[in-house]
């Protein structure tokens, strides 16, 4: 007869947090975009109210201005408290920072402003060389698409600015 008891299962030591896939990240941007446009429509709204503007054309960079900040305050804020948005919760993925926790306030602000770096050059081109509206679009799709394709040559497959920021992604295990 056997008296021992039986041993404990080994504890496994928490493991770091994986990378989120290009793909799963690519899915949760589409997703903040259908979210994002009615956070910016309501914004759009409210300022067209409050300055009585009848077309896009009145106040133009200013409501531009407005708009940045409204987008800024809603990514800043979400990273920094939890590090993620609605579509981040749904398709499992959170930004951290460097103690894996949420990144504090200054660097989910680093972070988006290094974001917009997804637009503005082929935009800068756009206004600086007078470009068509067609040749933009491609030049944005192009540019597109090699900021994703630079992933796969920092460390943890981050985005540039991710690694600007000092921030990852990560996924978030079910």
């Amino acid at each position: 007869m056997n008296t021992r008891a039986p041993a404990a299962a080994p504890q496994s030591a928490p493991s770091a947090p994986q990378p989120a896939t290009i793909r799963r990240r690519l899915a949760a941007l589409v997703y903040e975009s259908v979210l994002l446009f009615g956070v910016i429509f309501l914004a759009a709204l409210a300022f067209s109210l409050a300055l009585h503007a009848r077309n896009g054309f009145t106040y133009h960079n200013l409501m531009s201005a407005w708009i940045a900040i409204v987008a800024g305050v809603y990514f800043v804020g979400f990273w920094h408290s939890g590090g993620q948005t609605l579509p981040m919760k749904t398709w499992r993925i959170r930004v951290i920072g460097p103690n894996g926790k949420p990144p504090s306030l200054s660097r989910a602000t680093v972070r988006y402003f290094a974001a917009w770096l997804w637009f503005l050059p082929p935009l800068a081109l756009h206004t600086i060389f007078h470009f068509t509206v067609p040749h933009t679009l491609v030049l944005v799709a192009v540019w597109f698409v090699l900021w994703v394709a630079s992933a796969r040559f920092i460390p943890g497959r981050q985005l540039p600015h991710d690694r600007i920021a000092g921030t990852c992604v990560v996924a978030v295990p079910r």
